[in-house]
């Protein structure tokens, strides 16, 4: 268990905002493996202040064991404040700010990562939605923009001075995307850097990488994104060796799908039926990755327009 400000996290395995991915239903999936802290998909100030119907279901975390961490995201200070404040009082139990996309669309509007080319407006924006909100704050950064510009440890340093209770850094530059090796000595080095907690993020595959990473770099915690997608599992894996030094078997096919029906199901109950069908093709797709006939099977549920269609072909499968 650590601290972030005030709030528990029960355990050193954190999921990670991921958009398009990370929605209610996959966050409770995730809590029931274990997780000690999840987060949103990351949310515009400006839709929020809005009152888009889209961000406001991407910013509902009701029915949902806590503590949950949402993510916003945004280069005006006052518009982020205003956000942090709409996102406090729909219960939010930590506030993050997203430095870290590196998507075109994110950072053509100077969002995202691009803040990091920026550190005097990262700065105004951290002190404007610290002052905002009671609940903690925390940033989400990248290695810097490119190898020339590594200024994480500048805004680390930052980050602390202005309130900011925790950091998750993915030691990649924003030009890397996700290709390369991740830094993870950069990590060590805003460990060694701050006194608040660090979270570190990128290249965990297994439960053996997590461990190695919290080992390499004593950061506090580790974030695991794309590694779940279709599997949860690893959550608990992860959880099992960092708690009791034992590695858990790996899922069964039967397993497998039980948990993939039951995230449909979750995602049927908050977005109906149409809606959830077709932005579950993917995540059904990654839960059957690796099985014989996956090809065939990822066609079927493409070409699926029912629950039951669904329910026939995962449970055949």
């Amino acid at each position: 268990m650590f601290l972030i400000g005030n709030v528990e996290i029960a355990n050193q395995v954190i999921m990670a905002p991921m958009a398009g991915v990370t929605d209610r239903a996959f966050r409770i999936i995730a809590k029931s493996f274990g997780c000690g802290l999840v987060f949103t998909e990351m949310i515009s100030d400006m839709g929020l202040i809005y009152g888009q119907s889209r961000t406001q279901r991407i910013a509902d975390t009701a029915e949902e064991k806590r503590p949950v961490a949402v993510q916003i995201f945004g280069s005006n200070p006052e518009t982020m404040g205003q956000a942090a404040c709409i996102v406090q009082d729909l219960g939010a139990d930590i506030i993050d700010i997203n430095m870290g996309c590196p998507t075109p669309k994110i950072v053509k509007n100077g969002e995202g990562a691009a803040l990091m080319l920026d550190i005097p407006r990262c700065r105004q924006i951290i002190r404007t939605v610290v002052a905002a909100v009671r609940v903690p704050v925390t940033i989400k950064m990248r290695k810097g923009w490119d190898e020339l510009h590594p200024s994480c440890l500048e805004l680390a340093a930052v980050a602390e001075e202005e309130g900011v209770a925790a950091i998750t850094l993915h030691p990649r530059s924003r030009m890397q995307f996700f290709s390369g090796q991740a830094d993870w000595p950069m990590i060590k080095a805003v460990k060694e850097l701050v006194r608040i907690p660090v979270i570190g993020n990128g290249d965990i595959h297994s439960a053996f990488d997590a461990q190695r990473l919290l080992h390499e770099t004593g950061c506090d915690a580790v974030m695991i994104g794309r590694a779940a997608m279709g599997n949860p599992f690893i959550l608990r894996e992860t959880i099992g060796l960092l708690t009791t030094g034992q590695i858990l078997p790996p899922p069964t096919h039967e397993e497998r799908m039980e948990v993939a029906l039951q995230h449909l199901e979750l995602a049927i109950r908050f977005k109906g039926e149409w809606v959830a069908l077709r932005e579950m093709r993917k995540q059904l797709a990654w839960y059957i990755k690796g099985r014989p006939g996956a090809a065939q099977i990822r066609t079927l549920i493409n070409q699926s327009t029912t629950k039951e269609e669904i329910l026939k072909i995962m449970k055949t499968s």
